[in-house]
């Protein structure tokens, strides 16, 4: 488990800098709390891209809990900011939807440059190496031609089998195909890769809408996860992006991806707080293995890792 948590540590240490800079000159020792101290906190957390909703909630009851003598200390507070924080990324976690019957799919959308094919095959490494699974991948981003390269490539390194298409086929067609094979072959995993497009793109939006149906023609119940892979980069600005997906698209839950580049895993608290979804994994670093399941008290440990 150590080895885990390093892992997270690794990955989120230009966010721990940018959190505890935020906190550290607000706690200074014992002392009295004046609702300006509060006010300057949730300042604070909202420029470490906690987001406005959680920011408010999180300051709101510890603001509670120091006038009913519940936070004594500044150990008391940061401990209390610290919990408040596993509670919100806690919530609604599960187990993913496995398939009774046939391979479970897992349908893979989000904007352009997210991360979406790195991300599927950092998966499929993750599910044959560490689970052996035996995974099929779904190449539906059939206009980059990128992509179909990119996922070719982690076929091959990864073992996964894949079903593509020429140049500009139809993605749902494609899609169908994919789960065709994937229930033939028998596989475990289905994992669908498909065309970065904004949420602003409405015929594009819709086309994900045609892909899902032409999976559960094939495949009753399926997709059984639709995740939105979110890049961290962007901060609380992607509660906006998240928004439209999740209102057109079917989404389940989040991968958080990109998070070893950037000082914005604060970012995590304005998703959850925003929408209640439960994130599934975190992209810590270029390796597969640096693709690793959320986990809340993992994520909040790292997060609040003090600086010297």
């Amino acid at each position: 488990m150590g080895s885990i948590f390093s892992v997270f540590k690794k990955g989120l240490e230009k966010s721990a800098t940018k959190v505890s800079r935020a906190i550290s000159g607000l706690f200074t020792g014992t002392r009295s709390y004046k609702t300006s101290d509060f006010e300057e906190l949730e300042m604070m957390l909202i420029s470490a891209d906690f987001g406005i909703k959680a920011a408010t909630a999180i300051v709101r009851d510890l603001k509670e809990q120091y006038e009913t003598g519940h936070i004594a200390t500044d150990a008391d507070l940061v401990a209390e900011l610290k919990k408040k924080v596993i509670d919100i990324l806690s919530r609604n976690r599960r187990e993913i939807n496995r398939a009774t019957e046939g391979p479970t799919v897992i349908l893979m959308v989000g904007v352009n440059g997210s991360g979406k094919t790195t991300s599927i095959g950092k998966l499929a490494w993750k599910l044959i190496n560490e689970e052996k699974c035996k995974v099929v991948l779904g190449a539906c981003d059939t206009f980059r031609a990128a992509a179909v390269e990119q996922l070719q490539l982690w076929s091959e390194r990864t073992g996964a089998q894949i079903v593509s298409a020429v140049h500009g086929a139809d993605p749902a067609s494609v899609a169908f195909d994919a789960t065709s094979a994937a229930v033939a072959r028998q596989a475990d995993y289905l994992l669908i890769d498909t065309a970065g497009r904004q949420h602003n793109q409405k015929d594009l939006m819709a086309e994900l809408e045609k892909i899902r149906r032409s999976v559960s023609k094939v495949l009753p119940g399926a997709p059984h996860e639709v995740w939105l892979t979110v890049d961290s980069s962007l901060g609380a600005n992607v509660v906006n992006q998240a928004r439209e997906f999740i209102k057109t698209a079917g989404v389940t839950g989040l991968v958080l991806t990109k998070l070893d580049g950037t000082g914005r895993g604060g970012m995590a608290l304005a998703l959850h707080e925003e929408f209640d979804l439960p994130t599934f994994y975190v992209g810590l670093g270029e390796q597969p293995g640096e693709l690793q399941f959320f986990d809340p008290v993992f994520y909040a440990d790292a997060l609040f890792e003090i600086k010297e």
